[in-house]
C-alpha cells in the first residue's frame, strides 16, 4: 500500500487544472440504468469510486469503457438488478442504483451500505420515498428488495436533506406515473447537474437547486453524450492551499458560483480572490486571520471542506472554532492534526483550534478521504517531512492530487509503503 511523503514549507505557486467531480459523475453513470442503450460521458475522474461502479453495473450486464476521462456505457443488455455487497462495501454511492434499477426494470436488490468513518448516513429516507411511489421494501439478510409493477407520483417531504436520497428518488420519479414533488431536497450543485442530463435525456425536471423539485413522469428516456461539472472540493482544497502555504495558484476549469461561502471565508482569513469565467486566482497572504466556521447543507458552508479549512486555522493567527453541522464523527483527522502539533480542543460538535506559529513533520494516518486531503495540506505546510499512510481514501476523491501538487512547486512523492 503506497505512502506520501512531502517535505513542508514550500509556497506554491502556478496553474491547475481541475478534474470533474466525482460526486456529480457517480449518479450521472446511475442514471444510465433507466434507458437500454449507449451513454458516453466526457471529464469523469479517474477515481477508485468510478473503477468500483464500472465493475458493478460491468456485473450487472452493462457493456463499460473508461479511458482518457471519458466513460461509455451500454446499457441495453442488463441480465439482472442486483447490487451484490462485495460492490457496495467498496462504495455507499452504489445506493445510486437502486432507484433506476426499480424504475427499468420494477425490481432492485441491492446491499445494505451500513455505517462509515464519518457518520451512520441511513437510507430509511430513500426507502420511505420509494415507498411513497408504489414500491413494495423488505429488509432481508442484509439487502433492500425493492419491487413495483408501476411506479405513480407522489408528494414527499424530506425529514432531513438528503444528497444521495434526492437523486434516488429523482431518478425513480422520472419514469413514474404522474407528477412527483419532492419537498425539502438537497441543494447542491452536483444535484443540478443530474437534473440538467435527466432532462437532456429526456425527463421533466423543474426546481433542482431549490428546496423543492418538480417531477412529471415520462413514457422513455433517451441516451446522450454530456460532460461532468468541474468538482467544487478539489478547487477548494487548491484555494485553501494557496492561503495556507502564502502562494498563487491559479485554477482552471472550476466553477466559482459553487463555491461562494468558501471564498467568503478564505477572503475574511486575508486571502485575495479573483474569479474570472472558469478560472479563480487565489494569493495567500501573512498573517492568516483566525476565521469562525459552521458547515451546512448547500449553500453553506461544505463539510467537504472542514477538514482542509481547519489546516488553515492550525496556523492562523488568534482562536477560531469550527461546528460541524451535517456529519456527526467528523472531527477524526484532528487527533493526527495534534500530531503535527496543532492546538485544537473538541467539545461535541465544536473544534476550538488556536493558531500555532509553525506545525512540524510527523508520520500520520489518514482516516477517511476529506481528511487524507487535510493532511497532505498540513504536510505542505509543516517544517520537515511527513509520511502519510492509508492514502487509499486519497484516491476515491482526488484525481493525482500529489502530481499536481508536485506541478505547483511542493516537494510531495508517492512512495510503497515501509514494511
Amino acid at each position: 500500500m503506497d505512502e506520501i511523503l512531502i517535505n513542508g514549507g514550500t509556497p506554491l505557486n502556478g496553474e491547475v487544472t481541475v478534474s470533474g467531480a466525482k460526486n456529480a459523475a457517480l449518479p450521472v453513470i446511475a442514471a444510465t440504468l433507466l434507458v437500454g442503450d449507449r451513454f458516453e460521458f466526457h471529464n469523469v475522474p479517474a477515481l477508485k469510486d468510478i473503477l468500483s461502479i464500472q465493475d458493478l453495473l460491468a456485473d450487472m450486464g452493462a457493456d463499460v469503457e473508461f479511458h482518457d476521462n471519458t466513460f461509455s456505457i451500454d446499457t441495453a443488455n442488463l441480465s439482472h438488478f442486483e447490487a451484490p455487497y462485495e460492490h457496495v462495501r467498496k462504495m455507499r454511492a452504489s445506493i445510486l442504483v437502486l432507484g433506476p434499477l426499480l424504475a427499468r426494470m420494477k425490481r432492485a436488490r441491492v446491499s445494505l451500505p451500513g455505517g462509515c468513518a464519518i457518520g451512520a448516513r441511513p437510507i430509511d429516507q430513500h426507502l420511505n420515498g420509494l415507498a411513497r411511489l408504489g414500491a413494495d421494501i423488505v429488509l432481508e439478510h442484509g439487502y433492500v428488495e425493492a419491487s413495483a409493477e408501476k411506479l405513480t407520483g407522489a408528494e414527499i417531504y424530506f425529514d432531513l436533506p438528503t444528497v444521495t436520497g434526492t437523486e434516488n428518488l429523482m431518478m425513480a420519479a422520472v419514469l413514474a406515473e404522474g407528477q412527483t414533488v419532492l419537498r425539502n431536497v438537497a441543494r447542491e450543485p452536483e444535484i443540478l447537474a443530474l437534473a440538467e442530463i435527466l432532462n437532456q435525456m429526456g425527463a421533466d425536471i423543474a426546481g433542482a437547486g431549490s428546496s423543492v423539485i418538480t417531477i412529471n413522469g415520462v413514457k422513455a428516456l433517451k441516451p446522450v453524450t454530456a460532460a461532468i461539472i468541474p468538482d467544487r472540493i478539489e478547487t477548494g482544497t487548491f484555494m485553501v492551499a494557496a492561503a495556507l502555504t502564502g502562494g498563487e495558484i491559479q485554477i482552471h476549469k472550476a466553477a466559482h458560483s459553487h463555491l461562494k461561502e468558501l471564498i467568503l471565508k478564505l477572503e475574511k482569513t486575508g486571502a485575495e480572490i479573483d474569479c474570472a469565467n472558469q478560472t479563480i486566482r487565489v494569493k495567500g497572504n501573512a498573517p492568516v486571520n483566525s476565521v469562525d466556521v459552521k458547515t451546512m447543507p448547500y449553500p453553506g458552508f461544505p463539510t467537504d471542506m472542514q477538514a482542509q479549512f481547519m489546516v488553515l486555522m492550525a496556523v492562523a493567527k488568534g482562536f477560531s472554532v469550527i461546528s460541524e453541522n451535517v456529519f456527526e464523527n467528523r472531527f477524526i483527522h484532528v487527533s493526527e492534526l495534534r500530531r503535527l502539533g496543532a492546538d485544537i480542543t473538541i467539545s461535541g460538535s465544536h473544534a476550538m483550534v488556536r493558531g500555532v506559529p509553525e506545525l512540524s513533520g510527523a508520520p500520520v494516518m489518514a482516516t477517511d478521504l476529506r481528511a487524507s486531503a487535510c493532511l497532505v495540506l498540513a504536510g505542505m505546510v509543516a517544517k520537515g517531512t511527513t509520511r502519510i499512510s492509508r492514502i487509499y481514501h486519497l484516491d476515491r476523491g482526488y484525481d493525482a492530487l500529489e502530481k499536481k501538487f508536485s506541478r505547483l512547486g511542493a516537494d510531495i512523492k508517492r512512495i510503497p509503503a515501509q514494511t
